[in-house]
Formats: structure tokens, C-alpha cells, sequence
């Protein structure tokens, strides 16, 4: 067993409020719950010998020549990890059953099936939670040779099995080993709940077939709603179900990643807490969803975008760049100095401090969501407190901020932050016209041609012949992608191409974008990241639209390689083609869809098979 396994060797299962990742060694690594951002109870991806894991596997001590496979059944969040060995072959089947109900559960459930297909093969089960990020002791009962409880601060874990495995005392874990024959299985339900709830009722076969097979039905009625009939079909939908997983359903928010503290950089600092609501990302996901035919999705996301709209101008305050997935804004950053991080990469942090920071593109993203169905009415409830948040970029848009990428070397006047408030004042007098809103329209307009003016005259540079990072630098920015995206400029405009040309140059890498040269444009932070998995799909998608279409094919089939063994990506790829940051990453599947559907309709229109 590998301490630390490559972040890409990981499949993801969840419930919809919560989630875990499941490594090809069958060890469950990493589990937060009752909720995405609650405190973890498996975490040994972030710590091998303290953060707690949750291993079902064929026994390696016995059967060292195993290899592994993992897969997804197809079309669902059901992970299957394969064990072959010249014993014969096994199956863990992991996952969890969605829960629709609106309402939190502090119960959630993982179920792990162990099963020989042929011959007779060895398994070993190894429980060892730790409870509040490896910080708190966990006392253990049990009260049966199937049937577990360790018990910690405001939770609990019941572990119970079938009958083939017989639990034992590990200190305060439980282990058990065991044998299975050709077409015997064994199921390990793990259950977290609130201390003193009624035990979970106890597994058997019959029991955890159906649930398998409800879960199944979920994923495969799920994905009926999917218009997607285009050239990456596979691709596509393990994209949209892992933002499904990745979405908190009592409120519709997207988290943007599963994880906290996986490095953009082995060994660095650039380790991050990714288990929150960003504006930015769930404001975006909303076209992408409309687009898919996930309307109730893109919708429930949009309310959760509103809901914080309506709260910010409510408490005459600024909009939060990103909040926890029930809207509470509190994400107080601290170190957790007793985990050694991922391969040694320090300080791994929880929480996080850049929701302090002012990032003026939010503003603009959020009145992308609040407009992206036009025909929908419904959208235009709380149009009073998006109309004060409107008034109130008014007197706030000519300022410097710390830009979409969150750096922590001093404010600037980004180009990125002015193009998304023209884009806030753009959306919000095209829809105060269309539907005879009340508004300030004389103003609005006003102040939107003052920012296309002022980033065409400061965002602009005569040398690079590109726009640029921000109005006092030379830098180039992948962020800008975004422009064609948006409607501030066409993308076969003479000055948009020749700043793609200059990305081309200073940022693309054989088909891969880095987000910007921190060398360049120093960002506060030690050390060097990879690039970055989002601009480079952002980059397929300008590509395609700019009518550059077999560099946008041939750079999207490139950036599918990068994709983990079951279709996944992280926040980056590294030097060596290595998955860095945290995983999955939402804004990366979210990009890779728009890039399938602009790079579909760009083929489609010239002809091409």
C-alpha cells in the first residue's frame, strides 16, 4: 500500500450532501461529514498515520502480485475497484445512496460489497476513523462479532457487516480478515449519525442488492434529462454527474471541489480548502446545466445565488465571493499543524481566508446566473436586491481588488474584474428593458460603456498587441478567455485573435494553459504551480469559436488524455502529467462541458464528421 497515492488514483462516490474519494488500494482516504465542509473522519490522504482510513481490499500480504482496475458503472457514481491475481478475481463495489430530500441528514451511509468472481481470494478490513481532522479520541463498542460503534465528539460510526466478516478490537478500530469463494460477497456499511439516534438497521445481501440497484436507478433516471447527443458522450456525462455529487442538495449549491488541502505544487503552499460555494463557480454552472437540459439543477443553483443576493443588499453589505454550502459566509481560515500534508506539502488549511477578499467579478457572475434563463419569470423574484447590488457597483467597479485567482500579493485594477462588471451592467439593463424593471437604466448604460472604454484603452497593450492581466503590467491572463464568452468581443475580432496568439505564446504549453507566470506577476505565494485544467478547456472553446476548429479538436482530444482512469480531474496538471490540487474539481468539469458543446457546434456547422 502506497502512503500517499497519486491524487489521480481516486474515484469519487457521494450522497448529495456529502462525499468521499476511494483509491485504487480500496482504501477509503477521505470522507467529511454530515456535510461536504464538515470535519473529517477519513483523512489519511492529508495524513497516512493520523488523518484515518476505512480499507476493503483483496488481502495484499497474502496476494502481493494483484493488480487493480477501477471503473465506474457506466452512467452512475457507482466505483468498482477490480482485484486480479492468479487466485482469482475480485470486485469492492462502493457507493452511496442519493438522498432528494430537501431537508439535512445528519446520517449518511457508505456501502462496500466485497466479491470473487473466480476462484478464492483473501480480504482485509481495516477501520480507523479519526474524528475532527485527526484531533479528537474515539472511544469503541461492540456489541456483536458483526456490528461496531466508535464513538466520538458529536458523532458516531456504526460499522456492520454480513455475515462472512467477523469484526475485532483493534485499539479503538476494527479490523477483520476473511476469504471469499467464486460467487460469495460480503457488504461493510459504514453509517455516521448524531450520538443516541436508533441504530441503523443490519446489512444483509438482499438488503444491500437493493440498494445497489436503487442507486443505479437513480443515476440512470438522472441522466434521462440530458439533451447531450454530441461527439463526447461518455465524457460529457461522467462530467455532469460528478457536479451532481459535487452539489449540496437541501440547498443547491455547488461545492467547487471535494477535498481540502491537495497541493498545486508537491512540497508547497499553495494548499487550499475547496469545500465551499464560490459565486463565481455556481454562477456559471448555471448556463452549463441549462445547456445539458439539467434545468432543475441549474435552477435550484440559481435560487442559492439569489438567496445570497438578497441577503448581501439586506444587510447593505458586499456580495461574499464564496460562502459555505448553506449560505453561512463564516469560512475562518487555520492551519491544522498536526497533519504533515499530502507527500509533506504544509500548511494544510481549513476554511478559507480569501472570502475576505474583494473580487469585483463576482458581481458580473452572479448577473450572468440571474439572467441565464430569460424566459423564466421566476428569475426575476428579488430583482429589488439585485437591482441595489447593481447601484451599488456603481460606486465600486473603478477600484482595484485580488482578481479572480485570489492572490495574496496586493490589489490591482485586474482586466478580468472590470470585464465582468461590464458584464453585471450589460445582463442587468438588457433585462430591466426586456421585462419593464424598475432601474437606474441612464446610469447602468453609462457606466458599462465607461468600463468597455477603459479596458480598451488601459487593459489593452500596443506592444503585446493582447489585453492584459491587469492595466499595469504586461502579463498575459487565461482568465480573458472569457471575453468572446461573455458578448464584450467577437470571437473572430481582429485585436481578440491577436491576444490569442499571444496566449499561444506566453501561456499555452503544448495544448495546456497555465493560468498566469507567477514569475511575472508575483502573486504573494512561494513556489510554481502547473497548469491549469480550466483554461485549458476555456482555451479549446475560443479556439473552436475563433474558427481555429482543428486546433480546438486536436487540443480538446490532447486534454482528455490528462483525465484520471475513470474520467476525473483535478485542478491542474503538472509537469510530468501528474493530477494536482484539489479533486474533482467542479469549474474543470463544468469548462470541459462547454468546451464539448461549443467544439460540437463549430463541427457541426462546417460539417465535419
Amino acid at each position: 500500500m502506497i502512503p500517499y497515492p497519486p491524487i489521480a488514483e481516486h474515484g469519487v462516490i457521494g450522497d448529495l450532501q456529502t462525499a468521499a474519494l476511494v483509491s485504487t488500494d480500496g482504501d477509503l482516504d477521505w470522507w467529511c461529514t454530515p456535510r461536504f465542509d464538515s470535519p473529517s473522519f477519513f483523512a489519511s490522504l492529508l495524513d497516512h498515520a493520523n488523518g484515518g482510513r476505512c480499507r476493503l481490499a483483496v488481502d495484499r500480504d497474502e496476494v502481493p502480485e494483484a493488480t487493480v482496475k477501477q471503473l465506474y458503472l457506466a452512467g452512475t457514481a457507482i466505483l468498482m475497484t477490480r482485484f486480479l491475481a492468479p487466485q482469482g478475481v475480485a470486485e469492492v463495489v462502493d457507493f452511496m445512496l442519493p438522498d432528494t430530500s430537501p431537508s439535512p441528514s445528519d446520517r449518511h451511509q457508505i456501502l462496500r460489497t466485497a466479491r470473487v468472481v473466480r476462484g478464492r481470494l483473501p480480504f482485509v478490513l481495516e477501520c480507523r476513523p479519526r474524528f475532527d481532522y485527526g484531533r479528537a479520541t474515539h472511544r469503541l463498542s461492540l456489541p456483536d462479532e458483526r456490528s461496531a460503534v466508535l464513538q466520538g465528539p458529536g458523532q458516531e460510526l456504526h460499522v456492520q457487516a454480513t455475515d462472512q466478516v467477523v469484526l475485532r478490537a483493534d485499539g479503538s478500530d476494527v479490523t477483520a480478515r476473511f476469504t471469499l469463494d467464486a460467487g460469495e460477497m460480503a457488504t461493510v456499511v459504514l453509517t455516521t449519525q448524531a450520538p443516541g439516534a436508533a441504530p441503523p438497521a443490519a446489512p444483509g445481501g438482499a438488503a444491500a442488492l437493493a440498494a445497489f440497484d436503487g442507486c443505479r436507478q437513480f443515476w440512470y433516471g438522472w441522466l434521462k434529462s440530458s439533451t447531450y447527443q454530441g461527439r463526447w458522450q461518455s465524457m460529457v456525462e461522467r462530467s455532469a454527474i460528478t457536479l451532481k455529487l459535487l452539489s449540496y442538495h437541501p440547498t443547491g449549491a455547488l461545492i467547487a471541489a471535494a477535498t481540502m488541502g491537495l497541493p498545486e505544487q508537491i512540497g508547497g503552499e499553495r494548499n487550499w480548502d475547496y469545500r465551499y460555494t464560490w459565486i463565481r463557480d455556481a454562477s456559471l454552472s448555471v448556463h452549463t446545466l441549462i445547456s445539458l437540459g439539467f434545468r432543475d439543477e441549474a435552477l435550484a443553483f440559481r435560487r442559492w445565488v439569489r438567496d445570497r443576493i438578497e441577503a448581501s443588499a439586506a444587510e447593505r453589505e458586499r456580495l461574499q465571493i464564496m460562502y459555505r454550502i448553506d449560505g453561512d459566509p463564516h469560512l475562518t481560515e487555520e492551519s491544522l499543524t498536526h497533519w504533515e500534508g499530502y507527500r509533506g506539502s504544509y500548511p494544510v488549511r481549513a476554511g478559507n481566508a480569501a472570502a475576505d477578499q474583494l473580487q469585483l467579478d463576482i458581481y458580473g457572475e452572479a448577473a450572468y446566473a440571474f439572467t441565464a434563463d430569460e424566459s423564466d419569470m421566476g428569475a426575476l423574484r428579488g430583482w429589488d436586491a439585485f437591482r441595489r447590488l447593481v447601484d451599488w457597483l456603481s460606486e465600486q467597479w473603478d477600484r482595484p481588488d485580488e482578481g479572480i485567482w485570489e492572490t495574496r500579493g496586493g490589489r490591482q485594477d485586474f482586466t478580468y474584474s472590470r470585464l465582468m462588471c461590464w458584464v453585471a451592467f450589460d445582463r442587468a439593463v438588457r433585462i430591466a428593458r426586456k421585462f419593464a424593471r424598475p432601474a437606474d437604466l441612464g446610469r447602468w448604460s453609462a457606466e458599462r460603456d465607461d468600463i468597455l472604454r477603459q479596458i480598451v484603452q488601459r487593459g489593452w497593450s500596443p506592444k503585446r498587441e493582447a489585453f492584459t492581466q491587469h492595466y499595469s503590467t504586461e502579463v498575459l491572463d487565461a482568465s480573458l478567455l472569457l471575453m468572446p464568452k461573455v458578448g464584450f468581443i467577437s470571437p473572430t475580432d481582429p485585436d481578440w485573435l491577436s491576444t490569442l496568439d499571444a496566449m499561444d505564446q506566453e501561456l499555452v504549453e503544448d495544448s495546456l494553459v497555465y493560468r498566469y507566470d507567477p514569475a511575472a506577476s508575483p502573486d504573494g505565494l512561494s513556489g510554481s504551480e502547473g497548469t491549469f485544467n480550466l483554461c485549458t478547456f476555456l482555451y479549446v472553446e475560443a479556439l473552436a469559436r475563433a474558427g481555429r476548429i482543428d486546433q480546438a479538436r486536436y487540443a480538446f482530444d490532447k486534454m482528455l488524455t490528462y483525465a484520471n482512469h475513470v474520467g476525473l480531474f483535478a485542478e491542474e496538471i503538472g509537469p510530468s502529467g501528474e493530477q494536482l490540487g484539489n479533486f474533482p474539481q467542479a469549474f474543470t468539469h463544468l469548462a470541459l462541458i462547454d468546451a464539448a458543446l461549443a467544439l460540437d457546434q463549430e463541427l457541426d456547422r462546417h460539417g465535419a464528421a
